[in-house]
Order: structure tokens, then sequence, then C-alpha cells
């Protein structure tokens, strides 16, 4: 595998977690536009989507292999958690 397949190779694996963290974090800024008007999406994105990749290499350490629903749905947890913890947890502003 060359670099530039090695590449490609990796960003197929965080994509996943990466769009599940931004559209989660889209959907969260218009769910509750009031309560998370001073937490920037950037912020809201950017902690949802280190979760999502945090919970994608757990995964293919446990299970030895990518790509387990096991893995998607504590993929999409740890999500909700990370949103949770840096939308309505105190001193986030």
């Amino acid at each position: 595998m060359g670099p530039w397949d090695a590449l490609v190779h990796l960003a197929n694996f965080v994509m996943p977690a990466l769009g599940v963290g931004v559209v989660a974090a889209l959907l969260s800024k218009l769910l509750w536009r009031a309560q998370l008007r001073g937490v920037p999406l950037l912020k809201l994105a950017g902690w949802a989507s280190a979760a999502g990749v945090a919970v994608l290499l757990a995964g293919l350490v446990v299970f030895g292999r990518d790509g387990k629903m096991a893995t998607y749905g504590a993929m999409v947890l740890a999500c909700a958690l990370a949103l949770l913890v840096a939308g309505w947890a105190p001193g986030r502003r």
C-alpha cells in the first residue's frame, strides 16, 4: 500500500465518526437553539467527532477489525454523551 492509499484508507476509517459528529452537532443546535446559543458549533462538532473516532479506535482494538455494528452503536452513544458534556456541562461557555 502506497502513501496515498494509506491516507485514503485512514480517511475512510474516520469519516463515519466525523460525519456523525457534525450531523449530531448541527441537529442539537437546531433542536436546542436557545439552550446552546452560547456554545460554538465547532466545539460541539469537535467533541462529538473526537469521541466517535476514539470509539472507532477502541472497536478496532477490541474486535480486531473495523465495521462492526456494535462499534457503530457505541460511536453514536459516545457522540451523544460528548454533546451532553460539551453543551450542558457546568462552565461550558
